[in-house]
């Protein structure tokens, strides 16, 4: 039986996927800032796409918590709430203590290696006063053990957050993270060198919880989004 020819389809699923990852960069931005509305005719003339794959966007970013829709009535940017670093840290602080308890088995020395250089350059950005740079580093520190945990769902959940969490970071007001969270990576990376899954996992979660606490303070700060 010969492959139908489904090309119509496949165009449309790349035009809503470019649709969405345009719409989830400027929100996860701020670019489009919490509670603005959003009007598909603007948005179809900003994105040059036809109406059909914004909607299917956007609902996909509702699913996420990125946006409110209400039919009818209007679409805006989710606000920011402290509830909102709570629920989200909190749900990355479990997955992440799990996946770096399986991972930790797996490790090996070129991984610990890995771990202490992204600690490193972590620090160093954190030093700097580089929030982006401190971030990415911290997101290569975590992804070593998402990577090694061999359990396919762990990256899908995270998947998932990540939109929020990084909303979260670089929306709120306040420090950033300080020696609390280097020492935090450094006692997760001492710990699985010397394979206790189990305490890795722990530290693992202080670590998230720690961060969480610290955006949820900075959406609770005067001038705070």
């Amino acid at each position: 039986m010969p492959v139908p020819d489904r090309q119509d389809a496949v165009e449309r699923h790349l035009l809503r996927d470019s649709a969405y990852a345009t719409l989830c960069s400027a929100i996860v931005s701020g670019t489009l800032a919490p509670g603005e509305r959003l009007h598909d005719a603007q948005l179809c003339r900003w994105l040059g796409l036809s109406r059909t794959p914004i909607r299917e966007a956007l609902i996909r970013l509702e699913e996420e918590g990125l946006v409110e829709l209400a039919p009818q009535r209007f679409t805006r940017v989710s606000a920011l709430a402290q509830r909102d670093a709570r629920d989200v840290f909190g749900i990355a602080a479990s997955v992440h203590a799990l996946a770096t308890e399986l991972a930790v088995p797996r490790l090996e020395r070129d991984d610990i290696q890995a771990l202490r250089r992204a600690n490193a350059a972590y620090h160093g950005a954190l030093q700097a006063g580089e929030a982006h740079r401190a971030y990415a580093a911290d997101d290569r520190f975590h992804a070593i053990f998402v990577d090694r945990c061999d359990n396919a769902e762990v990256p899908r959940v995270l998947g998932r957050l990540v939109p929020r969490l990084r909303r979260l970071e670089v929306l709120r007001t306040g420090a950033l993270p300080g020696r609390r969270s280097v020492a935090q990576h450094e006692a997760i990376t001492d710990r699985a060198e010397a394979g206790d899954a189990a305490g890795s996992a722990t530290a693992a979660r202080e670590n998230w919880l720690t961060l969480g606490a610290l955006v949820e303070r900075g959406l609770a700060a005067p001038g705070a989004r």
